[in-house]
C-alpha cells in the first residue's frame, strides 16, 4: 500500500455545522491512520485552538496553523514558523479602520484582540480557546504570525486595497471567510507549509489529498495531487483551482464519505 498524506481545512470542510468533528469523521481518520496514511489539519485557526480536535482523534496528526505560519509535528514540536516583520505588523496594527472592525493578532502562544467580541467565542466553543484583550497602542508587532481583521466585507475590502498598495508581495493577503481578512508574511500560506511537510515525510505531491472550502485554501489545493472543493465552498475557489473535484457539503461529513470511497474503508 502506498502511503498518502491527507490534509484538510477545518471550518467549512472537515468540521460539521456545529464546528465540531462528526463521529463518522473521527472513525474514518482513525482507520486511515491505522492503514499507514499520514494526516494533517491545515487551518487559519491558532495551533492551540486546533489541539482539541487533534487530541480527540488519538492518532498522529501534523498541524498547519495560522494559515501556514506554523507547522507542528504530531508530538506538538514546532517544525517551522515564520512571522511578519515587526515593522510590517506595526503598520497593520496602526492602519486606520472603522470602529466596528476588530483587530486580532495570532502569536505562537496566544490570540490578542483590540476589544471584546463575545460572538467570536462561540466559534471556539468546542476547543475552549479564547482571546486576550489588549490596547492596540501597547503592541510592538514582535512575534506575529498573522494579523486578522474581522468586520463587514465592504470595510475589509477598503483595508485590503490599502494593504496591497502599501506592502505588495511583501505580505500574503487572503480571506478565510468573507468577514475575515488575514495577513501573513509574504510567501506564507497553507501551500508552502504543505510543501515543507511533504518534503519532511518524503512524499510527492501526487501522494497528497487536500480538502478546502475558502480562498485561504487556494495554494494548498493547487499543490495537492488530488484536490477537493466542498459544495459549500466560496464560489471563487473552484475557479482558482479548476482541477479540483467538487464533493459534498461539510455539514454532511462529505470529506469522510469521500475518503471511505477513495480508500475502500
Amino acid at each position: 500500500m502506498t502511503p498518502h498524506l491527507i490534509v484538510s481545512d477545518l471550518d467549512g470542510t472537515l468540521l460539521d455545522a456545529n464546528h465540531d468533528l462528526h463521529p463518522e469523521t473521527i472513525e474514518t481518520l482513525r482507520l486511515l491512520a491505522e492503514r499507514g496514511h499520514h494526516l494533517a489539519f491545515a487551518s487559519g485557526r491558532h495551533f492551540r485552538d486546533m489541539l482539541a480536535f487533534r487530541d480527540r482523534l488519538g492518532v498522529p496528526i501534523h498541524v498547519i496553523s495560522t494559515n501556514g505560519a506554523y507547522l507542528h509535528g504530531p508530538d506538538g514540536e514546532l517544525l517551522a514558523s515564520r512571522h511578519l516583520e515587526a515593522e510590517q505588523a506595526r503598520d497593520l496594527i496602526e492602519l486606520q479602520r472603522h470602529d466596528s472592525v476588530r483587530l486580532n493578532l495570532y502569536r505562537e502562544d496566544e490570540w490578542l484582540i483590540d476589544a471584546p467580541e463575545p460572538r467570536l467565542l462561540a466559534y471556539h466553543a468546542h476547543t475552549g480557546f479564547g482571546y486576550r484583550v489588549v490596547e492596540s497602542a501597547s503592541l510592538d508587532g514582535e512575534g506575529v504570525g498573522k494579523v486578522l481583521y474581522i468586520g463587514e466585507p465592504e470595510r475589509l475590502a477598503g483595508l485590503e486595497a490599502t494593504i496591497r498598495v502599501r506592502h505588495g508581495e511583501r505580505l500574503h493577503v487572503t480571506y478565510s471567510t468573507v468577514n475575515s481578512l488575514e495577513i501573513m508574511a509574504g510567501g506564507v500560506n497553507k501551500g508552502t507549509a504543505l510543501e515543507a511537510l511533504l518534503a519532511m515525510l518524503g512524499l510527492d505531491s501526487r501522494q497528497c489529498l487536500a480538502f478546502g472550502d475558502n480562498l485561504n485554501d487556494t495554494e494548498m489545493l493547487s499543490l495537492a495531487g488530488e484536490a477537493h472543493v466542498m459544495a459549500n465552498a466560496h464560489p471563487e475557489l473552484a475557479r482558482r483551482v479548476p482541477v479540483a473535484r467538487l464533493i459534498g457539503h461539510h455539514a454532511e461529513s462529505a470529506v469522510a464519505r469521500h475518503l471511505r470511497e477513495r480508500f475502500s474503508l
